[in-house]
C-alpha cells in the first residue's frame, strides 16, 4: 500500500518528505499552495484541520510531522528508529518531539508576525522576542552535538531529520545566522545527505503547479 504525503513547499512537512526519502519507500506527493485552508477548499475533506502535513498510509491519517517519521521508522526503516532497550531511546524520543515543540513553535511565530501577516499585523517585537526565544533553546543541543557526528545511538536516525528540519527552517526565520559553529555544521552534514537532496527535488518536481510559496509555511 502507498503512502500519501500533502504537503507545502519546506514546511514541517518536509520531515515525513525527507524520511520517505531516505527510506526510499514508494508514495504520492501531493503539493498544495499555502495555506491550503484558504486556498484550496477541497483538503478539508481529507483533513479537517486544513494543515500539512496530512500522511495517509492505508487506515492510519497523521498530522504531526515528528510523529510521522517516527511511525515511518517504526514500520518501514527500523535502522532509522532507536529500539526501547536501547540505552538512547529516551533520548531519541526526547529530541524527535522536541524538535516541533521547542525548536520549530517559536520560528512559527517568527515567520507568521514578521513575514506572513500584512503590513499593519506585523509585531516585530513578537517576532525578536521568539527569535531570541528559540535560539535560547538551541543551547541544549548545542552542547550535545558538539564532538558528535549524529543525535543518538553513533548513527543517523529519524531524530537528526526532525532536529535538522528545524534548524533548516532557521535559514528561512533569519536565526541560523547565529548558530554556533558545531550546530552549523551539523546542519551541513544534514544538508549533504543524499535523502535531503532527493527530498528537495521531489518536492520541486512535484509542484509543477507553482503552487508553493516562496517560504516555508507556519503550519
Amino acid at each position: 500500500m502507498t503512502v500519501t504525503l500533502w504537503h507545502c513547499l519546506d514546511a514541517r512537512s518536509f520531515r515525513p518528505l525527507w524520511a520517505l526519502e531516505e527510506m526510499e519507500l514508494d508514495y504520492d506527493l501531493v503539493v498544495l499552495p499555502f495555506p491550503p485552508r484558504a486556498f484550496h477548499k477541497p483538503y478539508f475533506d481529507v483533513n479537517p484541520l486544513g494543515t500539512v502535513p496530512f500522511l495517509k498510509d492505508g487506515e492510519t491519517g497523521m498530522t504531526e510531522s515528528a510523529a510521522m517519521c517516527q511511525y515511518l521508522a517504526d514500520l518501514y526503516a527500523p535502522n532509522l528508529s532507536v529500539a526501547s532497550n536501547h540505552p538512547d531511546y529516551g533520548a531519541y524520543l526526547n529530541w524527535l518531539h522536541q524538535s516541533d515543540a521547542t525548536l520549530t513553535f517559536p520560528q512559527a511565530l517568527m515567520l507568521r508576525y514578521g513575514v506572513f501577516e500584512p503590513d499593519e499585523r506585523k509585531q516585530p517585537q513578537v517576532a525578536g522576542d521568539y527569535r531570541a526565544w528559540y535560539l535560547a533553546r538551541l543551547r541544549w543541543l548545542d552542547q550535545h552535538i558538539d564532538g558528535r557526528e549524529w543525535l543518538v545511538a553513533d548513527r543517523f536516525t529519524v531524530a537528526d531529520i526532525a532536529v535538522g528540519y528545524a534548524l533548516y527552517l532557521g535559514e528561512f526565520t533569519g536565526a541560523a545566522s547565529d548558530y554556533a559553529p558545531q550546530t552549523r555544521a551539523y546542519l551541513d552534514r544534514l544538508k549533504d545527505r543524499d535523502g535531503f537532496k532527493r527530498a528537495q527535488s521531489r518536492q520541486a518536481e512535484a509542484n509543477t503547479s507553482g503552487a508553493g510559496s516562496a517560504l516555508p509555511s507556519p503550519g
